[in-house]
């Protein structure tokens, strides 16, 4: 369907002209045409939500399994959505990086990993509080965001006051030109209500869908905008407790379809092709669910199946358990960590991570003889599934 999704208003600097884009206020106008396959796209993506979102209920003490996976899958997501961006850090530089470590990639990449974890896990706290998913949180989340590393420059948690491009090296050349700073608060005012069911409520994935392209066209912010906007869509999701928890990594599915994923952003704002968004958007939502689901599962028995392994190992296999259970936490560990972590000994720690690596269930990483660091392989190749840096 045809329909005008925004406006062109000409700008002038240092005397050339360039047309910037005013978006129109969600929701689409005419209403979105939601046929049969949409409609089944969204059930789909529904259900499959619904198994994600249920993972481990039918599954004895999965309380600490469940807060495991969550916060790796968190950290995958904010890989993921960093590399997009042309961050090349991998989720082993995120957790070397926390664990103190040096990553193997510049520290301004993965600090910027690690302020999107932050900034996510501030904005859900916030909403949990009760507080709205407002413009004022956003500015909250773009806050922290860009705290550290590459943007912190880009005046962190305020909206732009100058013109924003994407592509070519000035508006006159750009690819697209967001709405100047003047007419931001023009956008962002509707949005806001948009984000606030007003006019009127309507499903919360097509929300989320319709609210990330408003987000990216507006581009309100200098810079972290493509990061704060697939943000937006988890915060959303579990705003309107379609999750309880933040374990969809959807930037998988638009790091591997990337051109897709900028080519229907673009139809959008040209076409109004709303539809097209929302097809490419629902299937990448059952995609990555069922991804995160199946990944979830092979954990599970992959944790199972090394515990019942451990247990027969006879005298060592209760402190060799304990470090098991520190590893399903964090994959990369040191011993000076986990005795920290555990409360045991240096020996003890030593000896158990030895038996483990015997086992094959860890392996030494450094090949150093001091300050040894130890990953939990298999768990991580399953996280790792998706994640390796783009190339160039």
């Amino acid at each position: 369907m045809k329909r005008k999704a925004g406006e062109y208003v000409t700008q002038t600097v240092a005397g050339e002209s360039y047309k910037a884009y005013l978006p129109a206020p969600l929701p689409a106008d005419p209403p979105l045409a939601l046929d049969t396959e949409l409609l089944q796209r969204m059930d789909q993506a529904n259900r499959a939500l619904g198994r994600l979102d249920g993972i481990g209920q039918f599954w004895p003490n999965s309380g600490q399994f469940l807060n495991q996976l969550l916060y790796q899958y968190v950290r995958k997501e904010a890989v993921l959505s960093s590399q997009i961006e042309g961050t090349q850090s991998s989720l082993s530089d995120l957790l070397l990086y926390e664990l103190e470590e040096t990553p193997g990639v510049p520290l301004d990449d993965v600090e910027e990993v690690s302020s999107y974890v932050a900034a996510l896990t501030h904005g859900l706290a916030r909403l949990q509080e009760g507080f709205p998913l407002s413009l004022r949180l956003l500015r909250e989340i773009h806050g922290i965001l860009l705290a550290q590393g590459r943007g912190a420059d880009k005046t962190p948690g305020e909206f732009r006051r100058s013109q924003n491009w994407l592509g070519g090296t000035r508006p006159g050349n750009a690819v697209f030109v967001p709405p100047p700073p003047e007419r931001l608060m023009d956008c962002l005012g509707p949005f806001e209500h948009f984000l606030h069911d007003e006019p009127e409520p309507m499903p919360s994935l097509i929300k989320a869908a319709l609210a990330h392209v408003q987000f990216e066209t507006i581009h309100p912010f200098l810079d972290g905008n493509g990061r704060l906007g697939r943000m937006l869509i988890t915060l959303l999701l579990c705003h309107d407790k379609v999750l309880r928890e933040p374990s969809l990594y959807l930037s998988l599915y638009f790091k591997i379809h990337r051109t897709e994923y900028y080519d229907h952003l673009q139809r959008v704002r040209i076409d109004g092709d709303w539809e097209g968004w929302l097809r490419f958007f629902l299937i990448g939502v059952t995609e990555t669910a069922t991804e995160a689901t199946d990944a979830a599962q092979n954990i599970w028995v992959l944790f199972d199946e090394d515990r019942r392994r451990i247990q027969e190992q006879g005298k060592i296999a209760g402190t060799a358990l304990r470090v098991h259970d520190l590893l399903q936490q964090r994959p990369i560990i040191s011993i000076t960590a986990a005795c920290k972590a555990l409360e045991l000994t240096h020996p003890a720690v030593n000896k158990s991570l030895r038996k483990l690596e015997e086992m094959n269930i860890v392996k030494e990483i450094t090949g150093r003889q001091r300050n040894r660091l130890y990953l939990y392989a298999s768990y991580m190749n399953i996280l790792n599934e998706g994640l390796e840096p783009p190339a160039g």
